[in-house]
Formats: C-alpha cells, sequence, structure tokens
C-alpha cells in the first residue's frame, strides 16, 4: 500500500474529555512564538482554533453599511467595533464582525472587551449561518450576551437572539425584507434590514 504524504489528515472523532483546551492566554503565547499562520485568520471558540472563512464581497458590503448606519445613529453613546476580538471567557475570544461596546476606543487600549462590556454583536453570514445560528448562539448565550444578530444574505433575513440562558437563547426571531430592527439597549435607533443588506443585482 502507498501512502501519500500530500493526502489530507483523517477526519475523526475523538473524544472530548480527552481533548486538551487551549486557553486565550495559550492561544495569545502562539501567536507571539510564530506558532500560529500569520496569514491565517483564526479565532479561539471553546479552547479550539477555528479557521475564518474567507469575506465575499456582499459581506463585506453588508458589514459597511450597518456599522456606517450605526455609527451614524449612536455617536458618542456607545462604540461600533468590527471584526475585532472579544474576550468571552478564559478559552474563548472570537472576532464577530460587528460589536456595539461600552465606552471609547481608549477604554480597550490594554484588554478587549469583556461580556459586560458588550450591548450588541452582530455576525454577518454568507456561508456561515450554520455555524452562526447553531454554535456562537450558544457561546454568546452562555456568556450572556443579552443581543445577538445574524444578518442572513443568501434569505435577506436576520435572526435575533435574546433571552440569554445557560443552554442557549430562548428568544429566536426571524425578520424578512422589509422589516426594521432596534438594538435591545438603544430601541430608540430603528434599522431597516433593506438598507443594511447588499442590493440586489
Amino acid at each position: 500500500m502507498i501512502i501519500s504524504l500530500n493526502a489530507p489528515p483523517l477526519a475523526l472523532n475523538l473524544e472530548p474529555s480527552r481533548l486538551k483546551r487551549l486557553t486565550v492566554q495559550d492561544y495569545h503565547r502562539m501567536s507571539e512564538l510564530g506558532i500560529l499562520d500569520s496569514g491565517e485568520r483564526t479565532e479561539l471558540i471553546a479552547g479550539q482554533i477555528v479557521l475564518m472563512v474567507a469575506k465575499g464581497t456582499p459581506h463585506v458590503t453588508s458589514l459597511h453599511l450597518l456599522a456606517n448606519d450605526l455609527r451614524d445613529r449612536l455617536g458618542n453613546a456607545a462604540l461600533v467595533r468590527t471584526q475585532d476580538p472579544i474576550h468571552l471567557d478564559d478559552y474563548s475570544e472570537p472576532e464577530p464582525d460587528l460589536a456595539i461596546v461600552r465606552g471609547t476606543v481608549l477604554d480597550y487600549a490594554d484588554r478587549h472587551p469583556r461580556p459586560s462590556d458588550i450591548h450588541l454583536l452582530v455576525e454577518v453570514a454568507d456561508s456561515t449561518l450554520k455555524q452562526d445560528c447553531e454554535i456562537k448562539d450558544k457561546l454568546y448565550a452562555q456568556a450572556g450576551i443579552a443581543d445577538y444578530w445574524v444578518v442572513d444574505l443568501k434569505n435577506r433575513q436576520i435572526h435575533i437572539f435574546r433571552n440569554p440562558t445557560p443552554t442557549g437563547y430562548t428568544s429566536h426571531l426571524i425578520l424578512s425584507e422589509p422589516s426594521d430592527v432596534s438594538p435591545l439597549a438603544f430601541p430608540h435607533i430603528t434599522l431597516a434590514l433593506t438598507v443594511i443588506l447588499p442590493p440586489v443585482v
């Protein structure tokens, strides 16, 4: 039998309790030592290093539209961050597409935002809808994030997750165009779904 050295690794289902979870400190140290490929975008989810999917043009467009709209409306009331890390716990440091957090840029000069700092998290999904709605929703709920949205580009909808519990969100609302949506922490701000989705071509 000939074994190719270039063959992809086998997909093995290992017993989760036997796996070593990386801490955020381990993750940062690996980056500092050059163990992680600087050309690959990764995030730490529940102690595992996850490769982030490349973002297509509709994803980038929608994120810019949403971030610009929120910054215009919020002014100095809160800080809008895009694709930056948040520190959920000792084992998770995801990079949501957008986060509305308390304070100013300088409040996070020496640390990443933590759950108590976060008003809203948003993921924009083109090819990651399942992961965003079935994995990250539980991660964010366990961290106590009160308001989590997933913008579904393919179906032109928005998923709104609220009422977090240790096992997940108890409220999951799906809205389609031309619905409006407001952040839980800023109910006076109304965003039109049509405005934050890329135009149909």
